[in-house]
């Protein structure tokens, strides 16, 4: 069973892809990177400002899934520059609960979707 997660809390794909999936036992997101759902332009700023945008995606996308952050069992965060580790995992760690954080990888990679400087996508459990 496959059912297409949507919502306009969330910006719409900007391909052929869905915001998220469930697939019954759990529920997979797609990279977010930080549109703002209200303008369809990213946030102003600079690493923390997209990273609060995306995770703020994300969790709008769960919620429209009847889910929560503490469903979130493992997240992969791309970055544009691996210095800004440190700023995005501050922001990061505002949006899970203490002693239940998810797994996770971080990578660097060459250019992102429209120039974001972060994107992060996430694999929940019901």
């Amino acid at each position: 069973m496959k059912k297409i997660i949507s919502t306009a809390k969330a910006p719409a794909a900007i391909g052929p892809y869905s915001q998220a999936i469930d697939c019954g036992a759990f529920v997979v997101t797609s990279g977010q990177v930080p549109f703002d759902p209200a303008t369809g332009e990213f946030v102003p700023g600079g690493i923390t400002e997209q990273t609060r945008q995306v995770l703020t995606n994300i969790k709008a996308i769960l919620t429209e899934a009847g889910l929560t952050m503490d469903n979130v069992v493992k997240t992969t965060v791309f970055l544009q520059n691996m210095g800004d580790f440190a700023a995005m995992n501050a922001v990061y760690a505002e949006f899970f609960t203490e002693g239940q954080y998810p797994a996770r990888s971080a990578v660097e990679v060459g250019a992102l979707p429209k120039g974001a400087l972060v994107e992060i996508e996430t694999i929940c459990v019901k």
